[in-house]
């Protein structure tokens, strides 16, 4: 990898880290809307924003546990979970519904809703686990859904920046 490289990960993983810390409120906690997860469409275009949505996702988890939002299990489950829904967002860009990468798309939604849902009945309900799991997952998922759509409605301009360009 050339240094050029380097640099367009690292602005990814920083624009995915300030606007999940600008937009704080929003981004953690049980019912959450990660703006910043639009970003996770890029793998469909460019394979090495899997490194940098792990990397912003592993700053801003890391961040926000010392903003007080979240637990320091958040950056690693939160963390994983954004790196296997990249992994498997670029696994499976080729298979479409009608021209649609359905289940590329449903990748961070289905890895957040059900890893973040875990880890946030874990720390927030560690008596209740099976049901809040499923409660808090649902909530995550709808709010990583809003995140996606967001991200497939921008992800024509994203197409049409050369540092994406394979």
């Amino acid at each position: 990898m050339k240094t050029k490289h380097y640099a367009q990960i690292a602005m990814v993983a920083t624009l995915y880290t300030v606007v999940t810390l600008v937009l704080a409120p929003l981004s953690y906690g049980p019912i959450q809307v990660r703006i910043s997860e639009a970003l996770t469409v890029l793998p469909l275009i460019w394979q090495p924003s899997i490194i940098s949505l792990t990397i912003g996702c592993f700053l801003s988890n890391l961040i926000g546990v010392h903003m007080g939002t979240t637990g320091p299990i958040d950056i690693a489950v939160g963390t994983l979970a954004t790196f296997l829904a990249a992994v498997c967002t670029y696994k499976f860009r080729d298979r479409k519904v009608k021209g649609v990468p359905l289940l590329s798309l449903l990748m961070p939604v289905l890895f957040n809703g059900v890893f973040v849902g875990l880890e946030l009945a874990w720390m927030l309900n560690p008596d209740n686990i099976p049901t809040m799991s499923v409660i808090y997952g649902v909530q995550v998922a709808i709010g990583e859904l809003v995140a996606v759509i967001i991200g497939w409605l921008i992800l024509p301009m994203l197409k049409r920046i050369e540092a994406f360009k394979e």
